[in-house]
C-alpha cells in the first residue's frame, strides 16, 4: 500500500525589512504547517511568483523599487499566482490605501505591527 507524504502549503513572504521578513516567516512556520519562502525585494518577489505557485502571498506595501502595489498588479495580471490569496501587510492604515489594495486584488490587509496569532489566523483563513 503506497503512502503519500502530506505536501506542505507554500507561503511567499515579501518584505524589504529583514527583521520583519524573518519575524513573519518564523511566525507562520511556528503557527501553521507551511513552507515559507522569503523575498526581500519587489524584483525577487516577482521572480518567485512567476516561477512557482504559492498557496498564499504575504506582501509588504511600502517597498523600494516598483513597490508592493505594483507587485500585486503584476501577480494578478497573469502567471501561476493570478488567483492566489494575497494579504497586504503595511504600517499604512488610511482607508484610501486599503481600498486601493483591495481594488487591485488583495484578499486581505493587515496593519503592522501584527501579532503572530492574528497573522496565522488570517493566512489560515485564506488557505481554506
Amino acid at each position: 500500500m503506497a503512502t503519500s507524504a502530506k505536501v506542505k502549503r507554500r507561503v511567499l513572504v515579501v518584505d524589504d525589512e529583514e527583521t520583519m521578513r524573518l519575524f513573519l516567516g518564523s511566525s507562520l512556520e511556528a503557527h501553521l504547517d507551511v513552507e515559507v519562502q522569503l523575498a526581500g525585494t519587489c524584483e525577487q518577489a516577482l521572480r518567485f511568483a512567476e516561477a512557482s505557485a504559492y498557496d498564499a502571498i504575504l506582501l509588504d506595501l511600502l517597498m523600494p523599487g516598483i513597490g508592493g502595489l505594483a507587485v500585486l498588479y503584476r501577480v494578478r495580471r497573469s502567471g501561476p499566482n493570478a488567483a492566489t490569496p494575497v494579504i497586504v501587510i503595511s504600517a499604512v492604515k488610511d482607508e484610501q490605501s486599503i481600498e486601493r489594495c483591495m481594488s487591485a486584488g488583495a484578499n486581505g490587509y493587515l496593519i503592522k505591527p501584527v501579532s503572530p496569532a492574528e497573522l496565522a489566523r488570517t493566512i489560515k483563513q485564506h488557505l481554506g
